[in-house]
């Protein structure tokens, strides 16, 4: 009696006293972590077009209506491939698609410096770029979501789209002091060379599926099978758009981003820079502005995500479209030959709210449309980057026809209204899955 006691007594403690076994990190975080080292080296080529305008309107003399339309096609290629590119991920995997795109972005950059026409302008920055940069939009991030993770997806999703945000503060104020030192020539082979630098990491690091390692998603209960390649991607990309466009949330979510594309991408982003310089101010500074942008994007961003986990979707997207407009409606002012306090709260308040759109769309469109969501959000993504399209072109030619942008700004701060009322419209739906989704 005694010694079992005795006997009881040691065990006990011995067993207390193990240390637990340390949780090993789920792979689908060192996967986000590649796609993230990814999207951000290939962010170059997003930080150029408005570099660019100035220094190609004065070496060749093409008007910023021209240098505008090159910008234009490199946008809608880079939406419209979107869909495409997610299908063709689902045939071909993750890794061949990006390096390849990768690889295109690198060609299409530099051959630029060898041109003297505008035409060669559209074939090297509008069409090899954008096509390239379209199979690497936010459809890459969505596909990487959807295959690793059923938790923190909002989460992910937001710190993935950050990644553009973050390659933009890191590239911007290099490429402008390249631009204003050395010529743009040297800064389109920079963005060359650092698209060409991530391809190693695609293609050594990145897996397509966590079958292919053996493990579930984050979050799944269930070992989930690797699919079977599916296969004409192109047909598959248009039948899904051939099913979403017959339901009203689809036109609502592609209006509304076409709206936010058209006040970012193609407003901001292409004409900040040169806007500013007509104002009086510098090129370095004007492009570092923009790169705090990227700054405040990153922490809108990722806190958008963590709130499309625990709010509304359609209500945040309603917010940030709202305050959006309400900015760019007092741009036009804020504008001068040196960076002053208002200038600064416009910078921080328009950072915060830059992309943090694309949580709560994207969770929509997985609402509405579930296992076909990447396709159907590439299509949304396409609606973007052509309202990005149409702005950028019409912004040089509001420019050489006013001979300032302040139309331009006062017509997407009505817009970003619309959008607002848009996204309360959009009906909620459950959640449906394989072929019966719609």
């Amino acid at each position: 009696m005694t010694q079992t006691s005795e006997s009881a007594v040691v065990v006990e403690p011995s067993t207390r006293g193990r240390k637990p076994r340390r949780t090993r990190v789920h792979r689908a975080w060192f996967v986000a972590a590649v796609t993230f080292v990814t999207i951000i080296g290939a962010a170059a080529f997003r930080s150029v077009p408005g570099l660019f305008i100035d220094p190609l309107h004065d070496e060749f003399g093409w008007s910023r209506g021209t240098i505008g339309a090159a910008v234009s096609v490199n946008l809608a290629l880079y939406g419209l491939t979107a869909p495409f590119a997610a299908a063709l991920m689902d045939r071909y995997g993750i890794r061949r698609v990006v390096a390849v795109a990768l690889t295109v972005i690198a060609l299409g950059s530099g051959l630029t410096v060898w041109m003297t026409a505008a035409w060669q302008l559209m074939l090297c920055w509008g069409l090899l770029v954008g096509l390239g940069s379209g199979s690497m939009a936010l459809a890459f991030a969505a596909t990487v979501t959807n295959r690793w993770f059923t938790e923190r997806r909002g989460l992910v999703t937001g710190v993935l789209t950050a990644a553009a945000a973050s390659g933009q503060l890191i590239f911007l104020p290099v490429l402008s002091w390249i631009v204003a030192t050395h010529d743009w020539r040297p800064a389109a082979v920079t963005v060359a060379l650092a698209a060409l630098a991530v391809v190693p990491f695609v293609w050594l690091l990145l897996h397509d599926h966590p079958a292919d390692v053996g493990q579930k998603p984050y979050g799944a209960e269930e070992f989930v099978p690797k699919p079977a390649p599916v296969p004409g991607a192109a047909r598959r990309a248009l039948t899904v758009l051939s099913s979403a466009v017959r339901t009203g949330p689809f036109w609502l979510l592609a209006g509304s981003f076409a709206i936010c594309g058209a006040s970012t991408n193609g407003l901001v982003q292409t004409h900040f820079v040169p806007a500013s310089h007509d104002h009086g101010m510098p090129i370095t500074t004007a492009a570092s502005l923009l790169a705090v942008i990227g700054v405040f994007d990153v922490v809108g961003t990722i806190a958008s995500g963590w709130f499309t986990d625990r709010y509304d979707s359609r209500r945040l997207l309603a917010v940030y479209y709202a305050l959006r407009g309400v900015s760019l409606l007092f741009l036009p002012m804020l504008l001068a030959p040196g960076v002053h306090p208002p200038m600064v709260f416009f910078i921080v308040f328009y950072g915060l709210d830059w992309v943090a759109t694309v949580p709560p769309t994207l969770a929509l469109c997985r609402e509405h449309y579930g296992d076909d969501s990447p396709i159907v959000f590439g299509w949304v993504l396409a609606s973007h980057q052509v309202g990005a399209a149409v702005v950028a072109f019409a912004g040089g030619v509001a420019r050489d026809a006013f001979g300032s942008y302040d139309v331009v700004w006062y017509a997407s701060g009505a817009l970003c209204a619309a959008a607002a009322l848009m996204a309360l419209v959009i009906r909620r739906r459950p959640v449906t899955t394989g072929p019966g989704r719609l």
